[in-house]
């Protein structure tokens, strides 16, 4: 291994941010080797993964299935070590020896290791909105106090980090706003009534990505994009009025920055994850990545919807809830994030319609008391409060 080569940490990767960054990974072997691997419950897919990259760790958060993977790597005569439980996580991100950390647990699941990571002043691949959202000012603190550099992983957010100028000091006076484009998902079309009837399956078969079921689910709803609104605003500083949405169902341009004097600047590519994966590995250089190149003489055309038209604020009311909550006191963006991530593991156990998620997710904003979060206990009990909440509303909807 030369001393310029990065050790990376992939929490979440059998999830399909994962997979693409050791995609990613093993197109640039002289500058990236895995350091750790972290997944739930795929111990097949991790072995595979652990066989292939011969990490120094791999760890499972399922107990069981740690022990199932740790029988497997030994009779492999795999040099891998083993960790268990949500404390390995936060083990493995804060490593002496890791370099970058690629934070793609989906969830509020993820938040402890990325703050982890934040302290230990890691390059932090953001894959994991919730971490932003749930975390908000405290996790950009945890990532000033420790030195940390946070790179944003979302399409949307990358493209406009890479339609900003270099130094941020300069993105209040100079940014009129920020637009962040939805594809619109698979219901872009569908009649507001009719999604009442939506299923599972209908749900996570998005048009353009390819994504595990949860963001799927979320991106039918664009409560995707309501959490990227709430990202962007930690992520760039800017107000929340400054953020637009709109709907550009080619998922060719990613998102846009608009100036004071009225030009725009956009970021376009194919709808792949390893463009933006591998920009924040070797940013501020840029690296073989594995997507496809546009192809602009096979572009027919690229449209734009505004969400105030064609009822679209009847198909995605949950949209307006991320200016509700950054208007709200500290800790209702995390009240939000966990009160959708029941509703939509309700949803996809089906448990409830799909156009109840948003029921879900009003009434536990209205009912959840908070008082301002001052460290991360304060944050997991915000989250705790509204899970409980969440599970009483699904209830009262399933009976």
């Amino acid at each position: 291994m030369t001393n310029d080569m990065k050790r990376v940490v992939v929490l979440g990767s059998t999830g399909s941010i994962g997979k693409n960054t050791l995609d990613v990974i093993e197109r640039n072997p002289d500058l990236f080797s895995v350091f750790a691997l972290a997944a739930s419950t795929s111990v097949d897919v991790l072995l595979a993964q652990c066989v292939k990259f011969r990490p120094t760790f791999a760890v499972m958060v399922s107990g069981i299935h740690a022990s199932q993977l740790a029988d497997e790597c030994r009779r492999l005569g795999l040099p891998t070590r083993v960790l268990v439980g949500a404390e390995a996580l936060e083990l493995v991100a804060s490593h002496e020896q890791a370099d970058y950390v690629m934070a793609a647990i989906v969830g509020a699941a993820g938040l402890a290791s990325c703050m982890a990571a934040a302290r230990a002043g890691k390059r932090i691949l953001l894959a994991n909105k919730e971490a932003l959202v749930v975390g908000g000012q405290l996790f950009l603190d945890a990532v000033r106090e420790g030195g940390a550099q946070l790179l944003p992983i979302d399409s949307e957010h990358s493209a406009i980090f890479q339609s900003l100028p270099d130094d941020p000091n300069v993105w209040l006076a100079q940014v009129d706003k920020i637009v962040l484009t939805a594809s619109g998902g698979p219901f872009r079309s569908r009649t507001p009534a009719s999604l009442a009837s939506v299923t599972p399956e209908e749900a996570c078969a998005h048009p353009n990505w390819q994504m595990g079921r949860k963001i799927s689910v979320d991106s039918a709803t664009m409560m995707n994009k309501a959490l990227e609104v709430i990202e962007a605003k930690y992520l760039f500083g800017i107000r929340p009025g400054q953020i637009e949405v709109v709907i550009h169902p080619q998922s060719v341009i990613h998102s846009m920055v608009q100036y004071v004097d009225n030009s725009v600047v956009a970021q376009l590519g194919t709808p792949d994850m390893r463009g933006p994966i591998a920009l924040g590995l070797s940013w501020p250089k840029r690296i073989v990545s594995g997507a496809s190149a546009l192809d602009f003489s096979k572009m027919a055309s690229l449209t734009f919807e505004s969400m105030d038209s064609n009822q679209h604020d009847l198909r995605f009311p949950g949209l307006k809830l991320a200016w509700q909550t950054l208007d709200g006191p500290s800790g209702t963006t995390a009240v939000l994030n966990a009160s959708n991530e029941i509703a939509v593991a309700a949803f996809l156990a089906a448990r409830i319609r799909f156009d109840q998620i948003h029921h879900v997710n009003l009434a536990s904003l209205e009912h959840v008391v908070i008082a301002s979060p001052l460290d991360l206990g304060d944050l997991l009990e915000i989250d705790a409060c509204a899970r409980r909440y969440a599970e009483q509303a699904v209830l009262a909807l399933a009976q």
